[in-house]
């Protein structure tokens, strides 16, 4: 395993459409375990492959519950519903967040790391995370669909600084 390089916005990576993956072999497996790395090594809670360069439609996602590292591949958000306005930043667009309007409750459909298929149902936090993720792989960015963005960098500090 390795740590890659996150890009960072405006890299024209960020902006395409990601290609559909139709190999399930040792290099999306090395490509899983490598995203997996640098999304915990970045403390974030979700990572997509474009974020690091490679333009294929494969994402990891763990938010801290008990679902831990989920990886999906080919992810397709299949049912939505609800709403939810929170907080997101992203690993590639440093010193920003925003409040974004996502749907409360999805399905995805997709496959692991060999080409088997999945589903899950994600709520919550781990919705928002998946929708997200998705969002990069149509080269969808959180700012694009903010309703405010503001920077981190100039939040006063707790200790007052």
């Amino acid at each position: 395993m390795a740590i890659r390089l996150i890009v960072q916005d405006p890299d024209p990576v960020l902006r395409e459409r990601a290609a559909v993956v139709t190999k399930f072999n040792s290099n999306l497996h090395k490509l899983l375990n490598d995203m997996a790395e640098t999304m915990y090594d970045a403390e974030g809670v979700g990572l997509a492959a474009p974020q690091v360069g490679i333009s294929k439609r494969v994402i990891v996602v763990d938010v801290g519950d008990d679902h831990g590292l989920i990886e999906m591949v080919n992810p397709e958000i299949v049912e939505r519903s609800g709403e939810q306005l929170g907080p997101e930043g992203c690993l590639s667009i440093a010193n920003l967040n925003g409040e974004v309007r996502r749907a409360q409750h999805i399905k995805l459909k997709g496959f692991d790391r060999n080409g088997a298929p999945i589903e899950l149902e994600a709520s919550d936090f781990l919705a928002r995370a998946f929708q997200h993720e998705v969002d990069h792989l149509n080269g969808v960015l959180f700012t694009d669909i903010a309703e405010t963005v503001y920077d981190v960098s100039k939040r006063p500090r707790p200790d007052g600084e």
